[in-house]
């Protein structure tokens, strides 16, 4: 596979492949609106994955469960039964001969905030975790990727997906969550996670307005130097990014290839996307970028 996943000598981009019915871009593909586990479309949902990798994702990151703003939580296993079929089919389709056809084999990420869900992920043969919560939801999750040597992507949200954005506030959004984040990692490095293996999320659109996620995108570099870890930044199709343009959801393409070029330029390792082509490529220009100011630095101003 060339570089490790989540170092700096590459930018590591997870396709997002959502099996529910409500999530705010693609809710609906694979699972019917109001419909239970028995809707899910095993060979769409499938396809899907593979024309991620084929586009070039390092990662299909697969969820059950919407995290939109407003939307409900469901049981443990609901979320299993709309997961780990797609899990297992992907694993055993990308283990095929003559799968070399791909740019990579990517590996597989549970978006989760519940250990349940996350065990049986990682033993159809997932190898990272994504917590959007950090691990207020579910602190067991943390143990579960140590027993497993799982990498786990800690994620900042305050409160939960239903309530999050009633009243987000922040007096200094980058330090406090800096410190949420902070706890997050030293939570999961006591049940067991290893620094090496914890990447971090600072949770763009999750509780925050659109003022506070553009300071958190424009201070990303202290965020990464602070806590030591990884970043990932899932930034696609958000509202954000409809709060500046003006563009519906459908239509953010542009403004999120945007947002993650700016973010691999101030240091970003992921990137969490649903057009996987177009973020190879901005994946590719913001490292450039970043290489470039490294290598010439500015002397303007200096002695």
């Amino acid at each position: 596979m060339g570089a490790a996943l989540f170092s700096q000598d590459r930018v590591t981009v997870l396709g997002v492949l959502n099996v529910t019915p409500d999530s705010f871009s693609d809710g609906g593909r694979f699972v019917a609106p109001a419909a239970g586990a028995m809707a899910l479309d095993l060979e769409g949902a499938v396809e899907a994955g593979c024309a991620l990798a084929r586009a070039g994702a390092d990662v299909i990151d697969i969820g059950g469960e919407s995290t939109r703003p407003g939307s409900e939580e469901i049981s443990a296993s609901l979320e299993i039964k709309r997961t780990l079929p797609v899990i297992e089919s992907l694993v055993k389709k990308f283990s095929e001969p003559g799968i070399s056809n791909l740019k990579t084999v990517p590996a597989i990420s549970i978006d989760t905030q519940k250990a349940e869900v996350a065990e049986a992920a990682l033993r159809a043969g997932a190898t990272i975790v994504n917590d959007v919560s950090g691990l207020n939801r579910d602190p067991k999750l943390a143990r579960v990727a140590a027993d497993a040597d799982a990498w786990l992507i800690l994620g900042h949200m305050r409160g939960d997906p239903k309530t999050m954005q009633s009243a987000p506030f922040f007096a200094d959004v980058v330090r406090e969550v800096g410190d949420e984040l902070q706890s997050s990692v030293e939570r999961a490095m006591r049940a067991g996670v290893a620094r090496k293996k914890i990447v971090i999320d600072p949770g763009l659109g999750f509780g925050k307005t659109a003022e506070d996620t553009y300071a958190l995108l424009a201070n990303l570099g202290v965020l990464r130097d602070r806590l030591q870890c990884p970043l990932l930044i899932g930034a696609s199709r958000k509202s954000f990014l409809g709060v500046v343009t003006g563009a519906p959801v459908d239509n953010r393409s542009a403004a999120s290839h945007a947002a993650d070029a700016i973010a691999v330029f101030l240091g970003a390792e992921a990137i969490r996307v649903h057009d996987v082509e177009g973020a190879v490529q901005v994946a590719a220009v913001g490292k450039a970028l970043r290489k470039a100011a490294a290598l010439h630095p500015s002397t303007e101003g200096g002695e």
